[in-house]
């Protein structure tokens, strides 16, 4: 028997799950998980690395000790955020997506390069946290000095393992400066930006393998989460799809990416995958349930609260892309402000994000079938999103579409599918 390790690391937890054929069919099973999240740190909200780099040495042996030999393991995690290097000395603290720090100079950026020539170029859609207005802050503010590389952070938890710095496409792409038509930097818009060239090497594609640890090669997977978690949808044919965590990732599979003024217009963005775009966007996901959990009870199990939900017959709903909503000091006010205090009780909070979210997913698929020129029939939802049956319930009867519910570590199983491949 072989055994493979997919490590997946989200906003709020990793888990380490090891596979193996048996019998035809793919099995997995969990040896490790721990707990992650955003720390402030001299006034900014970070990532803390070395925690992580912990976490992710003790996840391997774990799963060395159970199972024996491993043939191969890779890891994946969320897109845009990076460590910087001066030679072999990484930059940190690594600077979290929800810190505030591109607000000041997003317009600096689009005055240099305007918004339009930027979706033309690459394709991603809009968002303040993207890797391209992070890093021309940090030239603002003097932290490129004297660097000479960067990887993003599933690359950097590799390099802690293997001594090798590989930068990989499919992550690569959220940053905001792949050229759509050629998959590589642009290095038109870097160089009319002013960032070093040293940050944008060759690219490495899913199912490299990079080097060793501990003796168990390190195989690059698509190391984007939604990268990996499209590759672990058993779907029929082309359908849409949404990677449900802290973030809803709603999109379908497309030969080449498509950047016409509708996609811009709509916000979707264009991002790698094995083989095939992903046509996809951004939207608010479990994050609005989680912080108003835990503010308003956070002992209360997510099947108690989603009965909450199904109980209040208050409507009220709120515009879950707002920028109000993604790092509010209080999740609780920024939903009294949205609603002119309309919400009352615990169970009003959680019925107005889900079905706030539901509306979300409606839109975006009106969306996405305008821009695709293709009418769907089905929604297939993975990750932890889709256990929650009311949002399911609710998003079939607004959207139309057959809800396809699987809740399972798609994000997990792509990546051990990939590594798989890579070993034949």
């Amino acid at each position: 028997m072989k055994y493979y390790l997919a490590i997946d690391i989200g906003a709020s937890s990793g888990r380490h799950l090891v596979g193996w054929q048996e019998d035809g069919e793919l099995k997995t099973r969990e040896v490790f998980r721990f707990p992650n999240g955003v720390k402030e740190d001299k006034g900014h909200l970070i990532w803390d690395m070395p925690a992580l780099a912990g976490y992710v040495r003790e996840g391997i042996d774990r799963a060395v000790a159970e199972f024996g030999t491993i043939e191969s393991f890779a890891i994946d995690t969320w897109g845009v955020d990076y460590v910087l290097f001066r030679g072999e000395e990484p930059v940190l603290p690594c600077i979290a997506y929800r810190d505030s720090r591109t607000e000041r100079i997003i317009d600096e950026v689009h005055s240099v390069v305007p918004f339009s020539e930027l979706y033309a170029h690459t394709g991603c859609q809009f968002q303040p946290f993207n890797t391209v207005y992070q890093l021309y802050e940090d030239k603002v503010s003097g932290r490129l000095e004297g660097v000479t590389g960067l990887l993003m952070v599933p690359e950097y938890l590799m390099w802690t393992l293997t001594g090798v710095k590989a930068r990989e496409y499919t992550n690569a792409t959220t940053q905001g400066l792949i050229n759509a038509e050629t998959g590589r930097f642009d290095l038109e818009i870097t160089d009319r930006l002013g960032l070093p060239r040293c940050l944008f090497p060759e690219l490495t594609v899913p199912g490299t393998v990079i080097g060793e640890y501990k003796g168990i090669k390190a195989v690059v997977c698509a190391t984007h989460d939604t990268g990996s978690a499209v590759e672990g949808i058993p779907m029929e044919g082309s359908e849409p799809y949404i990677s449900s965590g802290t973030w809803s990732l709603l999109g379908v599979k497309t030969p080449k990416p498509i950047t016409d003024a509708g996609s811009m217009a709509a916000n979707y963005s264009n991002e790698g995958g094995v083989g095939y775009n992903r046509y996809q966007k951004n939207i608010m996901g479990m994050w609005l349930i989680n912080r108003l959990r835990a503010e308003l009870c956070p002992d209360t199990d997510f099947g108690t609260i989603t009965h909450m939900a199904e109980e209040s017959r208050n409507t009220a709903t709120v515009d879950a892309a707002a920028q109000a909503f993604l790092a509010p000091e209080s999740m609780v006010r920024a939903f009294d402000e949205a609603t002119g205090g309309a919400l009352h009780t615990p169970g009003d909070y959680f019925n107005c994000a889900v079905r706030s979210l539901a509306l979300g997913y409606k839109k975006a698929l009106e969306e996405l079938e305008a821009n695709t020129g293709r009418r769907y029939t089905k929604l297939y939802i993975v990750g932890g999103g889709a256990k929650n049956g009311y949002l399911n319930a609710l998003t079939q009867e607004l959207s139309g579409k057959e809800v396809v519910a699987l809740p399972i570590e798609a994000t997990a199983i792509g990546n051990l599918r990939v590594q798989m491949r890579a070993k034949g």
